[in-house]
């Protein structure tokens, strides 16, 4: 019982380790688990009490369990075995890939991360940055949605910060869901995305059984009730122009909806602006067919720069936010209501007749999105210098023209922001970020646009050219 037993060192650290874990395994990691899942209990508990919204019960079924019924749900069975009668493939090679896309597709909300790290980043980002407020809100019809209906929110696309943007002003609300591009599949990124309730996408993607399992997805979440959030764009806007609406995820909606059903869907058209978009000049380069493309490097170059400068900038007193960031919300529109007035039934259509509704019904959606869309003092200071490009103005010119200009907005029913009630006020801080920016310079009391700058001026003015 006395006698030394030598061991190789290997097998030695190797036990050590293995011993290690099991304690580990044994001991912290329960007491690691009942924490976490403690802590999202009482975001849940809280959360239901305080949303107006609820939480659906498909957006707290487990992850496996949403796999499975994705997997093996019969449109995705039926779209399998069209796949593999027409690529001449074996079906578990059909089904492993399906089984990929579910997983790429399908979120793992964490209750603990969305409502105490998300809301928690997300309003500290937007503040840090802007000067966030909520102008109009259509509040009578938009509390009078009932608990049933699914909730989708169609937003204009501006900038990467819509994402941001929106989770914190729904934050009081409502949970939301996002489609997200694959731009965001980066680690930690794409972890913390995924713990919100957000899924990706391939967008444009051509591959017939990748689109049926994500039809299949959306479908599930809209029926679910999920609050979802979307882009009908279906991109950023690269010229400052709402863009024509695309209908992908749209029509994924509108196949399988019953007028007659029991859960009718509800489109809430929001309407965000900026008074700097920060990706501005970036966005502005995919528009010129002659402009170098940045390598990745490049660009994380250039990021790194305008940390740095903005860093600067504040240590020495000098920096300000990127002025105002304002969200309208406007009517809602009620896909039951709009499909008994034009008598469609939308699970009944061919597919062109009903790819033609959809298209109808997006640009019914984009065109709400543009009635309510802010008009904020760079857009309008940025309007009057583009009227006449190559004019001087002075401040009282510059007052009186855009004072013009807001009235004649306001006569056509557009939403404008006027910050501290001031309209003078709201005249000179669109000057000053101008001026901050370079974009104009002023002169002997004489403020005058910077050629080198006028598609970046061009592009704020025209976020209300609509108007």
């Amino acid at each position: 019982m006395r006698k030394r037993v030598t061991l190789p060192l290997w097998l030695f650290l190797t036990g050590i380790v293995l011993a290690l874990w099991a304690l580990l395994d044994r001991l912290l990691f329960p007491s690691l688990r009942w924490f976490f899942r403690r802590q999202a209990n009482q975001a849940l508990e809280e959360m239901n009490k305080r949303l107006p919204v609820q939480l659906p019960a498909f957006k707290l079924t487990k992850r496996r369990v949403l796999l499975d019924r994705l997997q093996y749900d019969p449109q995705v069975i039926a779209a399998v075995d069209a796949y593999c009668e027409a690529k001449g493939v074996p079906r578990f090679v059909a089904m492993e890939k399906v089984s990929r896309y579910a997983h790429e597709i399908v979120p793992a909300f964490n209750a603990y991360v969305y409502f105490r790290i998300a809301n928690w980043l997300s309003k500290t980002v937007a503040k840090s940055l802007y000067r966030v407020r909520i102008g109009y809100v259509d509040s009578d019809n938009l509390f009078s949605i009932k608990q049933d209906d699914s909730i989708v929110l169609v937003m204009n696309h501006r900038s990467n910060m819509d994402y941001i943007l929106l989770s914190y002003v729904a934050s009081e609300y409502a949970t939301l869901s996002y489609a997200v591009g694959e731009w965001a599949r980066i680690f930690p990124l794409q972890q913390l995305i995924r713990a919100t309730g957000a899924y990706f996408v391939r967008r444009g993607s051509g591959n017939e059984l990748y689109r049926r399992v994500l039809e299949r997805y959306v479908q599930m979440a809209t029926e679910g009730g999920v609050v979802q959030a979307m882009f009908p764009e279906g991109g950023l806007s690269r010229d400052g122009y709402l863009r024509r609406p695309k209908i992908g995820l749209l029509d994924y909606m509108l196949r399988t909806f019953k007028v007659d059903g029991p859960r009718d869907i509800i489109f809430v058209p929001v309407a965000v602006n900026y008074d700097r978009v920060l990706e501005d000049r970036t966005l502005l380069l995919d528009t010129d067919p002659n402009a170098e493309r940045k390598t990745g490097r490049a660009a994380l170059l250039t990021t790194i720069s305008f940390l740095g400068r903005q860093i600067r900038l504040r240590l020495r007193g000098e920096w300000y936010r990127h002025g105002y960031a304002v969200v309208n919300v406007g009517t809602p529109i009620s896909l039951r209501a709009y499909a008994q007035a034009h008598d469609i039934d939308f699970t009944q259509m061919a597919r062109p007749e009903r790819i033609a509704e959809a298209q109808r019904l997006a640009d019914t959606l984009m065109n709400a999105i543009g009635n309510v869309l802010p008009v904020l003092p760079v857009a309008a200071v940025a309007t009057v210098f583009m009227g006449d490009p190559e004019r001087a103005f002075n401040e009282a010119e510059l007052q009186t023209a855009v004072a013009e200009l807001l009235a004649q907005l306001e006569a056509g029913g557009a939403h404008i922001y006027v910050p501290r009630s001031d309209r003078a006020y709201t005249i000179r801080v669109g000057l000053r970020m101008l001026a901050l920016r370079r974009l104009v310079q002023e002169k002997d009391g004489m403020y005058r646009v910077v050629d080198k700058n006028l598609p970046v001026l061009r592009y704020y003015a025209r976020s209300i050219v609509h108007r």
